[in-house]
């Protein structure tokens, strides 16, 4: 029986060569160690004659290795070339062929855990695909919904200047009116003031015409009176002059 050790070294002595699918080619680079020896484990706990019979599943170019949620893939692994390396060292064959499908399954475990942080492409399609489907669905109904909006908006614009349309037809008649009335009331008072001034003018020409016909009255009597006067002033020098001839003529 080959100690666990023992397996490690021949393994990492002659699995150099061997091809495995560059999927799971990183990870196991940073943890050949584990696997391997993870594998001599598996395959000693199980042993050598339990895994002999799935030779003719074991010697195969590659393997269907049925995953948890994406159906079957293929993983590239050369066993046949890596059964007979081992058989080349020594090697029972049915020893070589339990390491090689230990092997096999770890890294099969090994990829499995690797594909559950990723994506297959399918997946990141049809990802990019609903992505995509909802990125149009929002896109529409953000268009649809600016386009309601602006409808909207375009409609109550529509209103709002209809009333400020009537509002300003409203403004307009309440201002014609207000100036009808007043123009008509300006017309009246001015009428009115017309009336009165010619009244006014009407009296002020009667009582010229009045005054100035006293005034000639008043002349007339002034004359009149004037003229007494003058005839009584005339009759007294008259009988003044008389009287004093005749005082004169008595005296001489």
């Amino acid at each position: 029986m080959w100690e666990t050790e023992d397996l490690y070294r021949v393994l990492q002595s002659r699995l150099a060569g061997f091809s495995i699918n560059p999927v799971a080619k990183q990870p196991l680079n940073c943890a050949y160690k584990e696997i391997w020896m993870a594998a001599a484990v598996i395959a000693r706990r199980r042993g050598w004659m339990a895994l002999a019979s799935s030779s003719n599943q074991v010697r195969e170019l590659s393997e269907l290795v049925k995953s948890k949620g994406n159906g079957k893939r293929a993983f590239l692994v050369d066993t046949l070339g890596l059964v007979r390396r081992l058989e080349g060292q020594g090697v029972p064959s049915n020893q070589a062929e339990a390491i090689t499908s230990a092997i096999t399954e770890v890294l099969n475990d090994s990829l499995e855990s690797v594909s559950q942080s990723f994506v297959s492409n399918v997946q990141m399609q049809m990802s990019e695909m609903a992505q995509d489907a909802k990125l149009s669905k929002f896109k529409s109904e953000v268009q649809s919904s600016q386009e309601r909006h602006f409808s909207l908006l375009q409609r109550e614009t529509e209103k709002l200047k209809a009333d400020i349309e009537k509002m300003r037809n409203e403004l307009r008649y309440e201002v014609d009116k207000a100036t009808s009335g007043q123009r008509l009331d300006l017309n009246l008072e001015r009428g009115r003031l017309r009336d009165e001034l010619a009244k006014q003018t009407a009296e002020t020409s009667d009582l010229t015409n009045k005054l100035d016909r006293e005034i000639h009255a008043l002349r007339a009597q002034l004359e009149a009176a004037k003229y007494d006067v003058i005839k009584y002033c005339v009759g007294t020098l008259v009988s003044i002059s008389t009287v004093g001839l005749a005082v004169i003529r008595i005296l001489m």
